[in-house]
């Protein structure tokens, strides 16, 4: 979740995104389910494999176990490349499986260019589920390593082609450096995020807790900026630019981190309800495009996106003004908002009760960054990050308390 700083007042400020623009890592290819987590490839994810395979195929291979066809280096250097794929996905389920036993969903697993994300939908509730969370990451990735390192002494005793056990020993290699690079202290590895439920623990202070992870992240973002760019410039290593890529993605992300907490604390304890806009203009189903659009514009309703309703009343999915700007001008008199609208199913919804602060991160990566609150079958009402913006503003007092029940 990418955040920026209020121009007026410093406040945590959520950066509205138009609809329709992709985030960072949303997955371009779905490979299904996995132990009931969505997986998904993002397409930057051909790089990697490219990359490993290009090395694999044009350096390694070759000069450890010169003689074979440049066909055959080139097989087994991309099913190596398949295999440390699928060593990143292990990596990032069990991260996903032990994060739904202490109670945190999961939303789905992208693998990407710089390996993979687990989607975590809200907060570890205590320092020991974060660090069981982020603990079973380099565990998991370590013991692949000695997996591997056991099947090489295997496959070497029982006399296999060099080629294949170079194959397994660089997968086994690679898995071990992975767990220890990711155990490193700093954030946004999963080292950092030991060291903030360590901090956490000590301190009683999740906000403090992150900012310490987040300055460890920047510290060693820039340490492997530097000292990449150092191997450019004066050893003429082009690998260089790699760790400087890496490095320059943990600052990012370490400060995006940072920037997150700070919106955590701000918004803790504040629910949907005193977020929302309530009692949203309605369409329903048949209403033609047509119609619809004689009706507007719609007075103080401050939103581009509009709820839609069945014929029994009941929320049926959500109608925007982007989609509607997308029908033919000689199709809307015969063209339905029901045509037209994203379904219940593809929209994020949200009870009034919810914490707005698990509901942010949902909405950033929501195609159209607006979220339907309702009750049973009823819409109540509509947030979008505008909103939350505006929440942000009110001092925190005001933001945090909730109105007296009826008497």
């Amino acid at each position: 979740m990418e955040l920026g700083e209020s121009a007026a007042g410093g406040f945590p400020r959520v950066r509205e995104e138009p609809e329709g623009e992709a985030s960072a890592m949303d997955e371009s290819l779905s490979l299904g389910r996995i132990a009931g987590v969505r997986v998904g490839l993002h397409w930057s994810v051909l790089v990697i494999v490219a990359l490993v395979a290009v090395l694999l195929a044009r350096g390694r291979f070759p000069s450890a176990h010169p003689g074979y066809s440049p066909a055959l280096y080139w097989v087994v250097a991309l099913l190596t490349s398949v295999v440390f794929l699928a060593s990143l996905l292990v990596h990032e389920l069990a991260h996903a499986v032990v994060a739904r036993r202490n109670g945190v969903q999961v939303d789905g697993i992208t693998l990407w260019m710089l390996g993979g994300a687990a989607r975590l939908r809200g907060e570890a509730p205590t320092p020991g589920a974060e660090l069981r969370i982020a603990g079973v990451g380099p565990l998991t990735s370590a013991l692949a390593g000695g997996v591997l390192v056991g099947l090489t002494w295997g496959l070497e005793v029982l006399h296999a082609p060099g080629l294949v056990v170079e194959a397994v020993a660089w997968l086994a290699a690679i898995n071990l450096v992975l767990a220890v690079f990711n155990a490193l202290p700093a954030a946004p590895l999963d080292g950092g995020r030991i060291l903030r439920a360590f901090l956490w623990h000590r301190t009683g202070d999740r906000l403090r807790a992150t900012r310490g992870a987040s300055a460890a992240g920047r510290v060693l973002g820039w340490l492997m900026v530097l000292t990449g760019l150092a191997a450019v410039l004066f050893a003429r290593d082009l690998s260089g630019l790699w760790g400087a890529l890496i490095g320059w993605f943990l600052i990012t992300t370490a400060g995006a981190e940072a920037r997150h907490a700070e919106l955590h604390s701000a918004l803790d304890g504040v629910s949907v309800g005193r977020v929302m806009t309530p009692d949203p203009v309605t369409v329903p189903y048949a209403t033609t495009i047509d119609a619809f659009l004689a009706e507007g514009p719609f007075g103080p309703y401050r939103h581009s996106a509009f709820p839609v309703l069945a014929p029994d009343g009941t929320v049926a999915g959500l109608i925007t003004m982007d989609q509607v700007n997308r029908t033919s001008p000689k199709m809307r008199y015969r063209t339905t908002v029901g045509d037209e609208m994203r379904p219940l199913s593809d929209v994020v919804t949200a009870a009034p009760g919810d914490p707005v602060v698990d509901l942010v991160p949902r909405l950033h990566t929501s195609p159209v960054r607006t979220a339907l609150v309702v009750e049973g079958d009823d819409v109540v009402g509509i947030v979008t990050l505008n909103d939350v913006n505006r929440a942000l503003t009110w001092p925190t007092a005001a933001r945090r308390k909730q109105p007296e029940p009826p008497s």
